[in-house]
């Protein structure tokens, strides 16, 4: 087996490359959502409220940081899954570029 034979196998495992902009797309929506319930929760009156503000979003950011997972080798499965649980609407991916979305609408259709 050549050196570049053994590249292209391996960038084929990696996946297509993604742009920072490409990554945020998967996220926008869900980070949107985080800052309007933050602003609905920001009426801090005493110091207690400013600590449930702090638990929340530390707990958003980590699961978030679970779902979001911006390997390039899984960050098709990550927008599919995300458009196929409605957590991402499709129209949001039109941000992507043709080739990329040709690799994420397989993982969009249901699973068996």
């Amino acid at each position: 087996m050549t050196t570049s034979t053994v590249e292209n196998s391996y960038a084929h495992l990696q996946g297509p490359k993604w742009s920072p902009a490409e990554k945020a797309i998967a996220s926008k929506q869900e980070l949107d959502d985080v800052i309007q319930h933050t602003k609905t929760m920001v009426g801090v009156k005493q110091p207690s409220d400013l600590w449930e503000v702090e638990y929340y979003l530390t707990q958003r950011r980590k699961e978030m940081d679970r779902q979001y997972d911006y390997r390039y080798s899984v960050l098709t499965m990550v927008f599919g899954d995300l458009v196929r649980s409605g957590c991402l609407p499709e129209a949001s991916l039109q941000g992507l570029r043709p080739n990329k979305l040709k690799h994420v609408r397989p993982y969009t259709k249901a699973q068996p």
